[in-house]
């Protein structure tokens, strides 16, 4: 609540209580359009809901905004139904006691709605399981059953219930919704066979006429029209464009089908309605003797076959009265007035026993088969104040029952209050205010009231009238302050009185009534032979109905005024016994139109309503009381000593804040648990200075805020690089293990394969042979011979690819041989004749000069193991080379081979000592041989060329 003071100037207060000292009604009033004008429609006085009707659809009811409300404190949230009804529920489960909220207010100002929302507020907040979901869904779907059959259109309202509604709701310990009651109350029956003009009859008649299926209306005798029934058509206002009553149709079967009535009893119902079109279309007429007599019979076959009865015997009970002398029985026949009454009441009697029992149906479905304790919140949803242009019985019913409902609510009220200043150690300072008891007494007293005088004159034996029930009320009650009529009234008063009229002072002010009807409505009779009839009915309801509701004796029944007294004493018994809640529903204009605030139309129902004297009972001095720990909590941060944490008890804390803040000691009381703010004005300074320290207390709170959200952020991040870095090290540790078990697994492999490497190949040494076979073919690969002329650069094979190796170098060389020929010119091609290679020359040896022909060529070597060879080589040419010296290591074999192929073996000198050979031409050299420990080659200081070789060798 407190949090929307800072709005107050343009939105109002959200609860009256918080007005200033100045509580007038205009004041009242201006707060309330204030928040009309902003789509606020709720607003508190204390815990009772203020609601204006705004004729239009906001957005405040959705799911969301049920989430929101749900187990917040009651002043926490702005005003709202749910609110309340959050706080009904969870009151009366921390309290296990039993709970009911009042719903109240004028025809058309929205109780029905404030009902509905009530009911799927704890259809969706409640805890539930499959069970309970039954029982819920049937609560909901009651309502637009009840609404079918129990609501209207009236001049005031589209969809005005017509009867008073009282349903409790049954919880277990854990606050599930385990069944439900209904209680109704004075349906208005009259309506049935009339209406004003400008009214409509009950829903469900027009629902079945206009959206009933062509089958299901060809069975009940029925047309698609609605001004084709008498009943339907009083008030030349059968159709309606804010209605319709094909989709309320569909709705009501559906709604049928899921409180699970069987077909059976469907059918019966719907039989019941068409009879009761049907019979308000039956006419009569008189006979020569002045008799009443059927015009048609057709109509009447069709409720004959309908209600199962005989159509003979029907007739009989509708023209014809069953008189009783001694033990004969004589019929008298009735005049068309007569008939018509017989008529009337039948339908009415069908109708309201058939309402009857459907609620007992709905409460047998809703039904609580578990025996142990239930807490219980009622929901009362009853028939506002009623002032109409014309007043008959059912308005003084309905507002004697509003003076009722006026009389508990101021005495809850100040009961309520009361009992917080006396637990809190408050003194109780007495309230005035306007007791109605006086105009309740007028109504009911035993033998004064006016229902006793009514229920004497319909009983009294001779000729009573509307008018002689007039003149004695006149009689007895000519002065009392609260009672006026035309003969009773002064001259100014009288103009506005018909003679068949009295007028009530009520407590929400005057209304005449007319007493016309008013000893029909309450002898409410159906003639005996006509209940006869109805108990052998075929349709199982009608016969139910009758069979259960008349007893065997032969006493008069109970009037209908005596029997709706009754049952208020026993709905003020009931709610006397539960803790209260209130919600008041307010019009905002006549004309149901969006945004329109009518200041005289609301103010007149803020008058009636009491609210402005409930306002001043809540107040009782103090505007203002809280309990300590909502209060410090809020405000602590005003005080520096209870800021940020008061260690003491909360009253300790909140007496060291209100000296703090100045407060003086006229201002406030401290109770037990609460404290109590005598002027709103203390609040308003107190909430102000909290706005602006409210500010600072933000930036601080956020400052800090962000320093813990990033401390927490930098230790989130911490653990998780820790985390992070965990994982990724046992991951590399596995895969570390796992390659080293891969490694030693690999190494035993190898050594195994090593160490078998000879043997044949076997499941040890099998990959091993494999590595030595790619490795030597890498290696192979990369030092391969060049030339065709290279023979030692081919590696040497394992043992396992001596046979490959030998294969590859074959292959190998024949690649070598087809490069190097691919590779010899056209013109390398025309000197050697590919024929050389094929020996089919004649001439080639004498083409290809003989080595060591020529004498000039001679050989020099040492006797030692040098392996050095000198070619003797003459040469007269300055310009060329000398001597050919060479170094073999087959000096054996070369020379053998020389010797053979040149046929010269005298040209082969060994030489002792020194051999000179020729640079070139005109100059020498000499190369000296000698044994040593150490072969070597080497030019000596003398310029010799100095070979040591470490053996001799024999030539």
């Amino acid at each position: 609540m407190e949090g929307a003071l800072t709005a107050r100037d343009r939105v109002g207060i959200q609860d009256f209580v918080l007005l200033d000292t100045h509580t007038s009604e205009n004041a009242f009033l201006d707060n309330l359009k204030k928040r009309f004008n902003e789509d606020l429609i709720y607003t508190y006085i204390g815990t009772l809901l203020v609601s204006v009707n705004p004729y239009k659809q906001l957005d405040i009811y959705s799911k969301k905004q049920m989430d929101i409300y749900m187990g917040v404190n009651f002043f926490e949230l702005p005003p709202h139904i749910y609110a309340l009804a959050d706080n009904a529920y969870h009151t009366m489960l921390a309290e296990a006691n039993n709970h009911f909220i009042l719903i109240s207010g004028e025809s058309g100002a929205g109780k029905t709605e404030a009902s509905k929302k009530i009911l799927q507020y704890y259809a969706v907040s409640c805890p539930s399981v499959s069970p309970m979901d039954r029982v819920r869904d049937r609560m909901l779907l009651s309502n637009p059953v009840l609404e079918a059959f129990g609501n209207a259109k009236t001049l005031k309202n589209d969809n005005s219930s017509r009867f008073g509604k009282y349903m409790d709701i049954q919880f277990d310990i854990q606050g599930e919704a385990v069944g439900g009651h209904i209680l109704s109350y004075l349906l208005e029956k009259s309506r049935v066979v009339h209406q004003n003009q400008g009214e409509r009859n009950f829903h469900i008649f027009y629902q079945l006429v206009e959206g009933g299926e062509e089958d299901l209306l060809r069975q009940l005798g029925l047309e698609s029209n609605s001004q084709h029934y008498s009943y339907l058509v009083k008030g030349q206002c059968a159709n309606m464009t804010s209605v319709n009553d094909q989709n309320d149709w569909r709705t009501v079967r559906n709604a049928l089908s899921s409180i699970e009535f069987d077909n059976g009893d469907i059918q019966d119902l719907f039989g019941v309605i068409a009879s009761v079109l049907h019979l308000g279309n039956v006419q009569f007429e008189s006979d020569n003797k002045g008799n009443a007599k059927l015009n048609n019979s057709a109509e009447l076959r069709w409720v004959s076959t309908l209600l199962g009865v005989s159509v003979q015997v029907l007739q009989e009970g509708l023209t014809y009265r069953k008189i009783e002398a001694n033990t004969d029985e004589v019929l008298s026949p009735f005049t068309v007035d007569y008939a018509t009454y017989a008529r009337d009441a039948l339908a009415k009697a069908i109708y309201g026993r058939a309402f009857t029992w459907l609620v007992n149906k709905i409460n047998e479905s809703m039904e609580n088969k578990d025996l142990s304790r239930k807490t219980v919140i009622g929901l009362l949803d009853i028939y506002g104040f009623e002032v109409f242009y014309v007043n008959s019985f059912e308005q003084f019913c309905i507002n004697y029952c509003n003076e009722k409902l006026q009389q508990l609510f101021i005495q809850l009220t100040l009961k309520s209050e009361q009992e917080e200043y006396e637990a809190e150690g408050i003194g109780w300072e007495p309230v005035q205010f306007f007791n109605n008891k006086i105009i309740c007494d007028l109504v009911e007293e035993k033998h004064r009231g006016i229902i006793s005088l009514l229920d004497e004159e319909c009983l009294r034996p001779g000729e009573a009238t509307d008018l002689t029930f007039l003149e004695r009320l006149e009689e007895k009650m000519g002065s009392h302050p609260h009672f006026v009529t035309h003969k009773l009234a002064d001259k100014t008063t009288r103009k506005t009185l018909e003679r068949g009229d009295f007028r009530l002072l009520h407590y929400a002010g005057e209304v005449t009534y007319c007493v016309v009807g008013f000893l029909d409505k309450n002898n409410d009779l159906l003639y005996r032979n006509i209940k006869d009839v109805m108990r052998e009915s075929k349709n199982a309801i009608v016969r139910e109905c009758f069979a259960s509701m008349e007893s065997d004796n032969r006493r008069r029944p109970e009037t209908v005024a005596s029997q709706f007294k009754s049952s208020l004493v026993g709905l003020t018994d009931i709610l006397m016994s539960k803790e209260p809640w209130y919600v008041r529903c307010l019009k905002s204009n006549e004309s149901k139109q969006p945004g329109r605030f009518d200041d005289s139309l609301v103010l007149h129902q803020v008058k009636y309503l009491g609210l402005t004297e409930h306002l001043r009972v809540r107040r009782a001095g103090f505007a203002y009381r809280r309990r300590y720990e909502v209060f410090l909590q809020r405000y602590k941060p005003l005080c520096p000593a209870t800021w940020p944490h008061w260690k003491g008890l909360p009253a300790d804390g909140v007496e060291v804040l209100v000296r703090h803040l100045g407060y003086q000691p006229d201002e406030y009381k401290m109770g037990r648990t609460k404290i109590f703010i005598r002027h709103p004005r203390t609040l308003f300074a107190t909430e102000d200075a909290f706005e602006i320290c409210k500010n600072d207390l933000a930036s601080r709170i956020q400052a800090q805020y962000k320093g813990y959200r990033q401390k927490g952020e930098f230790r989130k991040q911490k653990e998780a690089a820790t985390k992070i870095e965990t994982c990724w090290r046992g991951v590399q540790a596995r895969k570390e293990k796992e390659r080293r078990q891969w490694a030693v697994k690999v190494i035993k492999k190898f050594i195994k394969g090593y160490m078998t490497r000879g043997e044949a190949k076997t499941t040890d040494n099998s990959e091993y042979l494999v590595f030595v076979r790619q490795s030597y073919l890498n290696r192979l690969k990369n030092n391969l011979p060049k030339t065709v002329l290279d023979k030692t650069t081919w590696l040497s094979p394992p043992p396992v690819l001596t046979e490959t190796s030998a294969i590859l170098r074959q292959i190998h060389m024949r690649l070598l041989v087809r490069k190097y020929v691919r590779g010899i010119t056209a013109q390398q091609k025309a000197q050697v004749s590919p024929a050389i290679f094929k020996g089919k020359k004649d001439n080639y040896p004498q083409s290809i000069p003989q080595p060591f022909v020529e004498t000039r060529i001679s050989v020099s070597v040492s006797p030692l193991s040098d392996g050095i060879i000198i070619f003797h080589v003459a040469n007269e040419d300055v310009k060329q080379k000398g001597d050919l010296i060479m170094q073999c290591d087959h000096l054996f074999e070369l020379l053998t081979k020389l010797s053979v192929v040149a046929n010269k073996q005298n040209a082969i000198k060994v030489v002792q000592g020194s051999i000179t050979f020729q640079i070139q031409a005109g100059k020498e050299g000499v190369v000296d041989f000698s044994s040593g420990s150490e072969s070597m080659v080497y030019k000596d200081r003398n310029g010799h060329l100095m070979v040591v070789s470490h053996a001799t060798v024999a030539r």
